[in-house]
């Protein structure tokens, strides 16, 4: 593989390109430990069925069965000629998505063949359930990106989200609508980026400190509340109920993704709204553009009369709204009630995928997918029995999270002043 890549060295690496050479040589070895562990160490091969019809969609094929040694070794293979793609076009200076893409997805077939030998693997089943672990991850996300794209560091989203959680249980249950649950949940994250706001931009409180102690405050205050109130009045304060899927017609029909995408509930139709609107917003905006302007050159941008603060603190609490709103799924689209500590450090793994995403929406959203992807296999897997350890299942999401955080994908830059406290006229705090 060196050698293949001989003729591109004769001139300096780019950063980029750099990074693609570490990964191309990540997926090759990679790619030759699926070939040798799953494909060719095997004695013995069992069926793997794996099932692609979940509800009422279009059925194009119900069900495919695959001999678990041999689907792994031709999926090895196909990773390993998604390799040598990534290298051609790594020497033609070309992007390697397509080669990446087809490269992860051969990988993961091959592991599923050698990891459910003899097993039933629900497919379409597996896909939705990483889609629906993945949602509170990406308004978690979002909240990062509205916030550190202009120049705070939100550490506070796992608080926003139990806030928002805690809240729109609350009301939902006290009112006996999940409406009103719904629509209070982003206020709830909203007060809480409020004070984040207030003591980082205003007077200048380290944001990383700021952030965990904001955390603390709404696990205990919550923890408290539940101990007090929840357990004790269960049917009045915590019965809130859970949104039913909503179908789109047509849409919800198409074979595979219909049922993934197309039968869900409103909290999730509201997840793809707001990756949208923020994305479009962040790069096709004025908004957008005072707001990376003021995350990346604070001074420059106050220099042509846009107030820095004004945007940071504005942006702060659209991001506690965005996460408030994410929080809400886990009480009226997943639960249908609070319970302690609920969200479980989703918003700390929200933070990973930001990172992993490179402070982009869609990037986030990406990463978002692989952790809730993650999470739901090691679920699948552990429930159906694999030859791996639960222990080693119940650590992927967490592995991944590892990964994202250190550098792995490449050398990461957060926008220029993130985390820099800004006064007018200039500097910092």
């Amino acid at each position: 593989m060196e050698r293949l890549m001989s003729t591109t060295e004769v001139r300096a690496l780019s950063a980029p390109e750099r990074r693609r050479k570490r990964g191309i040589i990540t997926m090759g070895s990679l790619g030759a430990f699926a070939l040798i562990l799953f494909g060719l160490l095997p004695k013995t091969s069992a069926p793997v069925t794996f099932n692609f019809v979940l509800g009422n969609e279009w059925v194009l094929t119900r069900e495919r069965i695959v001999d678990s040694k041999s689907g792994a070794l031709v999926f090895a293979v196909i990773a390993l000629l998604a390799v040598l793609l990534s290298v051609l076009q790594f020497r033609e200076r070309k992007t390697i998505r397509f080669a990446s893409g087809l490269f992860g997805a051969s990988f993961l077939m091959s592991f599923l063949c050698w990891a459910a030998a003899g097993k039933f693997i629900p497919f379409t089943g597996l896909l939705q359930g990483a889609l629906f672990l993945s949602v509170p991850l990406i308004f978690g996300a979002m909240a990062g990106v509205l916030s550190e794209r202009s120049g705070v560091i939100n550490i506070a989203i796992e608080g926003q989200l139990l806030a928002g959680a805690f809240m729109s249980g609350v009301i939902a249950s006290l009112t006996q609508n999940k409406i009103a649950g719904l629509l209070v949940a982003p206020f709830a994250g909203a007060a809480i980026a409020w004070l984040l706001a207030v003591f980082a931009i205003k007077y200048g409180i380290d944001q990383v400190v700021l952030g965990f102690v904001l955390n603390v405050l709404v696990i205990g205050l919550t923890g408290f509340l539940y101990k007090k109130l929840l357990i004790p009045y269960q049917s009045t304060w915590n019965s809130g109920g859970t949104f039913a899927p909503i179908e789109i017609p047509i849409l919800a029909k198409i074979p595979v993704i219909g049922p993934i995408f197309f039968s869900q509930n409103i909290i999730v139709y509201l997840m793809y709204a707001a990756v949208i609107l923020i994305h479009v917003a962040l790069f096709k905006s004025k908004w957008g553009l005072r707001t990376r302007a003021v995350g990346e050159h604070p001074t420059a941008a106050e220099s042509v009369g846009i107030d820095v603060n004004k945007i940071r603190f504005r942006n702060v609490l659209i991001a506690g709204a965005v996460a408030g709103l994410g929080g809400a799924f886990f009480t009226l689209g997943a639960v249908g009630s609070f319970s302690k500590e609920m969200t479980a450090g989703k918003g700390f793994i929200a933070l990973a995928a930001l990172i992993f995403g490179r402070w982009s929406p869609l990037g986030a959203v990406a990463a978002a997918l692989i952790f809730g992807f993650a999470d739901n296999l090691q679920g699948l897997l552990t429930i159906t029995g694999t030859p791996i350890p639960s222990e080693f299942m119940l650590m992927a999401p967490y592995i991944a999270t590892i990964i994202a955080v250190s550098g792995f994908v490449g050398k990461v830059r957060a926008p220029a002043a993130d985390g820099i406290a800004y006064k007018r006229g200039g500097g910092s705090h």
